[in-house]
């Protein structure tokens, strides 16, 4: 981090490299890039030496569902012991957090070594609780699932997007080490709109589809299983035009990622339902959304704000000052509904272009938040409803290449 901050300091507007902004971005974010070479090596590597082992084949589906539950619970007791720990060095009055400390990190250090050892285990079980609901859902080929689910957890990538400060369009996206404090991310935003006059943003993601796909460490099941579904059909799309064309433009990676969405929540719920019964969720209120600041306490108000629906006015709102050329308007707009946000139980640490380029495109919520009146997300919404399984839906819409072609499928 050392390297970014000196970076900015040294760099002037005659100091900006030649080429275009992506190198320009690249120039200083690259001694902290993360190393996918690397990592899918040594994933690759890891499973080979799984298959080895295949451990989960010799105990019953109600021992491995478990076993997976005391993964999650093993997660559970880490974060808290760093939490523990933690809390200690930030408390003042206390003079020696070392000692003071030194249990806690012992037990820390032994938690640490069994939570390494479930693992490979409990990813080679959801693995192959996947496979059987790819197959019961008729997403196998002669009985084999293409690609097959591979995953593992890590300590994801935090992903750098930039955008137009004139409009909101993902222009770049950069993944970056994890374990950024937030002053070091403000330290790399700033510096980027300062010397490139862009909007920048480090955002928090739960998985990466790339092949093994990274999973971050969890301890809620619903999400988990969403999350290995969501990634997985990212791999499977990425076989067909729909994932190859991601990045041609906003409609299509919008396409993709309502897809992975919809997709990802309905075979998540599959595999809840036969193997985590006791996890299945109620149904959740439309525009219902957990407050993300813990710190606030509920209140009558926060229990009703809405938070789609206020998201939604003020995607709206941006993209017509923007329309309009009022940039700075459209800057101080988003400051005070960030903090509007923020009185209302939810914490967004920036709130700009660049957020909008990168939620923007997740659009599989009635309410819009995030997308606006972007119809790329309900169109795909509306694609889905024509299929009686995920299966046909699946197949048909991971061979579109443009939005005017899903427009043209809707018609006919």
């Amino acid at each position: 981090m050392l390297l970014f901050t000196g970076a900015l300091f040294l760099l002037g507007g005659s100091a900006i490299p030649p080429g275009g902004l992506s190198s320009q971005v690249h120039s200083l974010t690259r001694p902290i890039e993360f190393d996918f070479g690397t990592w899918t090596l040594d994933a690759v590597f890891s499973k080979i030496s799984d298959w080895g082992l295949s451990l989960q084949h010799f105990i019953s589906p109600e021992s491995q569902s478990h076993l997976v539950l005391v993964y999650l619970d093993q997660v559970r007791l880490v974060q808290s012991l760093n939490a523990e720990i933690l809390a200690l060095y930030s408390n003042p009055s206390i003079e020696d957090a070392n000692t003071a400390s030194q249990g806690l990190r012992v037990e820390l250090e032994a938690a640490e070594k069994k939570l390494s050892e479930l693992a490979p285990l409990a990813e080679a079980i959801l693995q192959a609780q996947l496979t059987a609901i790819l197959g019961d859902a008729g997403l196998d080929v002669l009985g084999q699932v293409l690609p097959p689910s591979l995953f593992q957890f890590n300590d994801i990538p935090q992903s750098l997007i930039v955008s137009p400060r004139t409009e909101i369009k993902k222009i770049l996206e950069i993944s970056l080490t994890d374990g950024m404090s937030a002053d070091e991310m403000e330290q790399i935003e700033g510096g980027i709109f300062t010397e490139l006059d862009v909007a920048a943003l480090i955002v928090p993601i739960g998985g990466i589809g790339i092949y093994p796909t990274m999973v971050m460490q969890t301890t809620d099941i619903v999400w988990l299983l969403e999350v290995i579904t969501h990634e997985w059909t990212h791999n499977f799309l990425t076989l067909h035009p729909l994932g190859i064309n991601y990045n041609t433009n906003s409609e299509l990676r919008t396409i993709n990622e309502t897809t992975a969405s919809l997709v990802g929540k309905e075979l998540g719920l599959m595999i809840l339902e036969k193997y985590y019964p006791e996890y299945v969720p109620q149904e959740v209120q439309v525009g219902e959304v957990e407050p993300a600041n813990a710190d606030l306490e509920p209140t009558a108000e926060t229990e009703k704000f809405d938070f789609q629906a206020e998201m939604r006015i003020t995607r709206i709102e941006v993209d017509r000052l923007l329309a309009e050329g009022e940039v700075e308007a459209a800057e101080a707009y988003m400051e005070a509904r960030r903090q509007f946000f923020w009185e209302n139980g939810y914490a967004i640490r920036k709130l700009n272009q660049a957020y909008f380029a990168f939620y923007g495109a997740y659009n599989d919520d009635s309410g819009g938040g995030a997308a606006g009146v972007d119809p790329v997300g309900p169109a795909v919404v509306a694609f889905r409803a024509q299929f009686e399984s995920v299966a046909d839906f699946l197949s048909a819409i991971s061979w579109v290449d443009s939005f005017d072609e899903l427009l043209g499928l809707m018609e006919e």
